[in-house]
């Protein structure tokens, strides 16, 4: 029997980490938690100050059995679980339902699953840091007490089996309200002017108008204006300009970029990336921090220079804008700079080439461009203007580019050579129609980073809130077709003004997040009554508090107290005084009997009346 039992919380990291350690280590997996709160009833003793009755998920209950014997047989036993919040929790529970204060225990970290992560961890043990378990009973404690005594709130005031929680209540009041935004937004109708010139040597360039005219008589005017060929280069501007890479990634950017890139959803991203992490390729994957030890730069700077030579490479450290940035210390990236790809499906080999890309980008040189701005006069004084960019050196672009998620105008590239006071004609100036355009509905990528520039939520959370709000249903991620939209096009050519009358498929929506009306109902109702809960700031304060537990400058159970008393009162006050919210709507009247047709949630569902 081997003298050293390790536990982790997965199986695929102990078969790992068991490749790493020799004969006399067992590596076994404890499946994530062992322990939670009891199912049955609120399970926090108030008379107690809080205290928290947990009990072995009944689905754990035969591996806990199985690590209790393995514990009695082993010398020592070392917690490997993950180095965040919840990983220190998972260890404390360990030891507390196998009994490991009669045991030498050992707890160790890493930030990711190579050899010598490994065998430093084994040379560097620590005890389990109960600061950290605390901010994550806090976290378990106050979410407990807000869903136990809200739901019933809910059951009475709205429909029976609704249900609330802290964090996700919010996200789900930031797509109400954009809704809400959008609902209450009117388009405007503006033209577009773009000119096609070319210039002495009969080289074609395109130019924007620099104004944008509002009504179809102005831009009728305008063309009938700029008839006559009189245009010349006015200024012409060639500045040097550099681009730098993006910072590797956090949890949060990777979900974006993935989100951009591959249309991956949240959830999947953070599952693929767990793979990555457990077979030992990439570091840890939840994690707010953008720094990379020493180790990871020599590791970038030894590939950027063997693959693309010296003048490519430039050192960077990057800090972040995370206050408390708590969980992982380093950004995600690869643990071996010279695998440029990993074995498995297409979906971890494309999300682990992205982490790489961005990571080596992240340690090489800034590209060096060359923006040349034109600007075209005519006698009107209207001005066209034509931006280009030439790549003199492509640096950190030659690996990767950072997608947008906003539609930019593009610069066109090479613009051909031409001189201040050049005369040059246009070969046509198209004027088209367009529309302001509503905020845009949010998807998983763009919530979550909503919800990190907020400071509401971590690295650990980002995933689960988003599955969260979808499955109670109180969010709807949805296609919706466009509709057709009738706009002018206007094209002044060889002296000729043409204008049509055209039709294109506007405000088709893939993927995006709709409040469903049981969505509207209930924000609606904890907006008004439960103002602190749902307040952006309230939530990001309470992370904060989280934050300052596991710093041990504050002790959890006196975050739970200041909490909690205001917040019962509400509870208390908004059950006895507040009206039964239906989100009741006036449709209009029956036409045979002339009485008001109104919809509303009654408390079986929608109903008409």
């Amino acid at each position: 029997m081997a003298k050293n039992l390790v536990i982790v919380e997965s199986p695929a990291k102990a078969s790992t980490i068991e490749k790493y350690l020799g004969k006399d280590f067992l590596v076994k997996s404890s499946f994530g938690h062992v322990r939670d709160l009891a199912k049955k009833g609120l399970s926090i003793d108030m008379d107690k100050d809080f205290e928290p009755t947990y009990e072995i998920d009944k689905d754990k209950k035969k591996l806990v059995d199985e690590l209790k014997k393995l514990v009695k047989k082993a010398e020592v036993v070392w917690l490997a679980t993950d180095e965040d919040r919840e990983g220190e929790a998972i260890s404390w529970h360990l030891k507390e339902s196998l009994d490991l204060d009669k045991k030498d225990t050992k707890r160790i970290t890493f930030n990711e699953i190579t050899k010598p992560a490994i065998v430093k961890a084994i040379e560097s043990p620590r005890t389990i840091n109960q600061e950290l378990v605390d901010a994550q009973q806090a976290r378990r404690v106050l979410d407990r007490l807000v869903g136990f005594e809200l739901s019933p709130v809910l059951w009475k005031k709205i429909k029976p089996s609704l249900s609330a929680g802290r964090v996700q209540s919010v996200a789900v009041r930031l797509v109400v309200e954009r809704e809400k935004e959008i609902t209450a937004f009117q388009a405007k109708s503006y033209f577009k002017v773009i000119a096609h010139f070319t210039n002495s040597e009969g080289k074609v360039f395109r130019a924007d108008l620099k104004r944008n005219p509002e009504s179809l008589e102005e831009v009728e005017k305008l063309l009938q204006d700029l008839k006559p060929q009189d245009f010349s280069i006015d200024d012409v501007q060639v500045k040097p300009a550099k681009r730098s890479p993006a910072a590797p990634f956090t949890t949060s950017t990777l979900q974006q970029e993935a989100s951009r890139k591959f249309g991956y959803a949240v959830g999947q991203t953070m599952r693929i990336a767990q793979g990555l992490y457990e077979a030992g390729f990439i570091t840890y994957m939840r994690t707010d921090s953008v720094s990379l030890s020493q180790t990871a730069i020599d590791g970038a700077s030894a590939a950027v220079n063997s693959m693309f030579g010296g003048e490519y490479h430039e050192a960077r450290q990057y800090t972040g804008k995370t206050k408390g940035a708590q969980e992982a210390h380093e950004a995600i990236r690869p643990s071996d700079f010279s695998r440029t790809e990993v074995p498995g499906d297409g979906q971890a080999k494309r999300l682990y080439e992205l982490i790489w890309k961005r990571t080596m980008a992240s340690q090489m040189s800034d590209a060096k461009l060359e923006k040349t701005t034109l600007k075209i006069g005519h006698p009107t004084n209207e001005i066209f203007v034509a931006k280009g960019e030439v790549i003199k050196f492509d640096g950190f672009l030659r690996v990767y580019m950072e997608s947008t998620d906003d539609e930019q105008e593009e610069d066109q590239g090479l613009l051909p050579k031409v001189t201040q006071g050049e005369k040059v004609s246009y070969q046509d100036i198209q004027a088209t129609q367009k529309f302001t355009h509503h905020p845009a509905r949010y998807t998983e990528a763009t919530l979550v980073r909503k919800l990190e520039e907020l400071g509401i939520g971590r690295p650990s959370t980002y995933a689960p809130i988003i599955s969260t709000i979808q499955k109670r249903g109180y969010v709807l991620k949805e296609e919706r077709e466009g509709r057709e939209r009738q706009y002018w096009q206007l094209v002044l050519s060889e002296d000729k003004v043409s204008k049509d009358e055209k039709t294109e498929v506007t405000g088709h929506e893939k993927n995006k997040f709709f409040p469903s009306d049981i969505g509207v109902v209930v924000n609606d109702f904890l907006t008004d009554h439960f103002q602190n809960i749902m307040d952006y700031n309230f939530t990001a304060s309470v992370e904060k508090q989280f934050d300052e537990i596991a710093s041990g400058s504050l002790e959890w159970k006196d975050m739970i107290r200041q909490f909690y008393k205001p917040f019962h009162d509400t509870v208390e006050e908004t059950l006895e005084t507040s009206e039964r919210a239906t989100g009741e709507r006036h449709l209009g009247e029956d036409p045979k009997t002339g009485k008001p047709v109104i919809v509303r949630i009654g408390r079986f569902g929608p109903m008409a009346q």
